[in-house]
């Protein structure tokens, strides 16, 4: 791993403040029921759960855009919603957490993704999914397009997918063109679906799974994740490939033929959830601001293990960030000292 000072990061987290990257994916509304349990349905056996409560909270590519805030960036979330009433909330909650949501296409006939829990006694008993997973029409892509076109000071594309059709093969095609026409830099969170169709991306950062569901091979050892990393290389003619790991950390590919380990720097793990959008949110703010891709795949490294320590999905700041880098520098101190 690169190391990288407080001071350090504070010049490219100050850099990047301000600066415009757009996030384009499957945005959704995760809705909650939150209640208690006593006794089981007579009609099936079913626990029934009295409602105290319902929230509603953005889900999939928002969290994306919502690290961006976080970290200082101007987010510009793109997606797509139906003609409907979740269409209408999600964006209207976008707009109340101050994210630049104009680049939410709404699609009549189309619903939105909705993602619906009942928590009974403070564990899940359903989920219940409301969505499609077809590729969208030609007019939102033209939409899309149109509105990336009249962005002038984009710093970088986010391609964030959860395989529910937003980020087709010809949506993914059109707006990778725009990019390398203008020399923006791409960065791809990738699911299954168009996994090979994020050519000439900067940073391309599948995780263990998803890499070995693409290439249909075990990465059980290291030697398995040097062969996959030049393997996606060379296939998706990258800049760099960054294979997320889990506890292990990750593992940065460069076109240059350097490969670098970046061990994991959480402390504890209270909830894996949502570490990925952090991670792919700082490494695009980390380079808008300036940073090498070591740099930034370490402050990366450094805002997962933030999220991570907490439970539910959460966000980094630029403040949590800049904490965790000035207690580790602490800790090899001390460690220095005792030696």
């Amino acid at each position: 791993m690169q190391p990288i000072s407080k001071a350090r990061a504070r010049e490219i987290l100050d850099a990047a403040s301000g600066e415009e990257i757009a996030v384009l994916g499957d945005v959704m509304l995760d809705r909650y029921f939150w209640g208690s349990v006593s006794r089981v349905s007579p009609e099936a056996p079913v626990p029934v759960v009295d409602v105290d409560s319902e929230t509603f909270h953005l889900g999939g590519a928002a969290n994306v855009a919502s690290n961006l805030k976080g970290l200082g960036v101007k987010p510009l979330l793109i997606g797509v919603v139906g003609d409907d009433a979740t269409g209408k909330l999600l964006k209207q909650i976008a707009a109340e957490e101050g994210l630049d949501a104009s680049g939410i296409v709404t699609s009549v006939g189309r619903p939105t993704t909705v993602k619906t829990r009942v928590i009974g006694n403070n564990q899940q008993v359903v989920r219940l999914d409301r969505e499609t997973r077809e590729a969208v029409a030609t007019s939102v892509i033209d939409e899309v397009e149109s509105n990336l076109a009249g962005r002038m000071n984009l710093k970088g594309i986010i391609f964030e997918s959860y395989d529910k059709g937003f980020l087709s093969i010809a949506l993914v095609a059109r707006v990778v063109a725009l990019a390398r026409s203008r020399k923006i830099p791409v960065f791809v969170d990738p699911k299954r679906d168009s996994f090979f169709a994020y050519k000439n991306a900067f940073v391309f950062k599948p995780n263990r799974k998803e890499a070995q569901d693409a290439l249909q091979i075990s990465l059980n050892t290291e030697a398995d994740v040097h062969a996959a990393g030049r393997m996606l290389l060379d296939k998706l003619e990258a800049e760099n490939v960054l294979i997320t790991l889990g506890s292990e950390g990750m593992m940065l590919f460069e076109r240059n033929g350097r490969v670098s380990s970046v061990p994991t720097v959480a402390k504890r793990v209270a909830d894996v959830s949502g570490a990925g959008d952090t991670a792919i949110a700082t490494i695009a703010a980390a380079i808008s601001g300036g940073a090498t891709i070591g740099e930034a795949a370490t402050l990366a490294n450094f805002a997962a293990g933030v999220v991570v320590a907490e439970p539910g999905i959460v966000s980094v700041t630029s403040s949590l960030l800049l904490n965790a880098i000035q207690e580790e520098d602490l800790q090899i101190i001390e460690s220095k000292l005792r030696d």
